[in-house]
């Protein structure tokens, strides 16, 4: 007869031997086990010490690449652009890199009219019918209604009232006036679409247009789609220069790039948010005034590193 005893000594039984299987199974696959484990995490360990000393070398070279850039605009720059009253227009996804492009711009002698900064807000496309509405009530006697797009869409409209009263007029248009000017860009601020960090003293005969990443979120499509008519406003009006961050996943200089009737009006850099880049865009800005010629700067693929100028 089997009884609690029994049960007792046959589960002890079992759980000795398990016990003594799990001691010898790994004092017999400790050495070779523990020495692979040691040799990978050596291997591991080596490979990245390299990658990060891979990585501090690369940082210093982009640092002294950096610092020479900047060297090299005190150097060539000053007088390249005397005379010459730029716009600087900042786009939400550029805001990072614009400061460092209106310095080269006062670097190379440019009279900055000013600088706009739009807000996200006039991206967006949940303000289209707002911003057709404003267009209509900011209007003024030399910038009026009548002379802007009439297609619905509320980005472009504003823009190329924005255009108007921040760039010359061409020729035999009436010029817009200093009142009317100020009154447009109270609008759109008061408003909340765009700020000024200083005031902007006059029109423009070009416009920079600062720009970076595309859009990533649920209404990325139509964002990126009004950038793009922000930019092909301005183009109407006056020589333009896009600096922007990367040349791909359909931003501005993407977008410009693979378009062959803006490529032709429009000069794109699509490193600006580095020094070298902010120095390109100056320098393209020049090719622009003086050669009344494009070009696509940077080092995306099919793009030129630097303008070839006239000496």
């Amino acid at each position: 007869m089997i009884n609690f005893r029994y049960h007792v000594v046959s589960l002890t039984a079992v759980f000795l031997a398990l016990a003594i299987g799990l001691v010898v199974g790994t004092a017999a696959l400790n050495g070779p086990v523990a020495d692979s484990l040691k040799e990978t995490v050596n291997s591991l360990r080596k490979d990245n010490q390299q990658m990060r000393q891979s990585v501090n070398s690369l940082q210093k070279e982009l640092d002294l690449e950096e610092d020479f850039a900047a060297e090299m605009a005190q150097l060539y720059l000053p007088g390249k652009l005397t005379g010459k009253r730029v716009m600087v227009l900042s786009l939400p996804t550029g805001r990072e890199h614009t400061e460092g492009v209106l310095k080269m711009l006062q670097t190379a002698g440019a009279t900055v009219t000013g600088r706009v900064d739009v807000q996200d807000k006039f991206i967006n496309p949940d303000n289209n019918t707002n911003l057709m509405e404003l267009a209509v009530t900011a209007a003024r006697p030399t910038a009026p209604a009548s002379a802007l797009p009439g297609n619905g869409n509320g980005v472009e409209t504003s823009s190329a009232l924005l255009a108007s009263v921040l760039l010359d007029r061409p020729q035999g248009t009436p010029v817009v006036t200093e009142a009317d000017r100020r009154a447009v860009l109270a609008a759109y601020a008061n408003a909340g679409y765009l700020t000024s960090e200083e005031k902007v003293t006059g029109p423009a005969e070009a416009v920079v247009v600062v720009s970076g990443q595309p859009y990533v979120d649920k209404d990325s499509a139509k964002k990126d789609e009004s950038v793009v008519k922000v930019a092909e406003q301005f183009d109407r009006t006056g020589a333009i220069v896009v600096g922007g961050n990367g040349s791909a996943g359909g931003n501005l200089v993407a977008v410009v790039r693979g378009d062959p009737v803006l490529a032709q009006t429009i000069s794109t850099v699509d490193n600006a948010n580095t020094v070298q880049g902010q120095l390109v865009t100056s320098l393209a800005l020049v090719q622009q005034l003086s050669e009344k010629r494009t070009g696509q700067y940077g080092v995306g693929d099919n793009a030129t590193l630097v303008p070839r100028l006239p000496q």
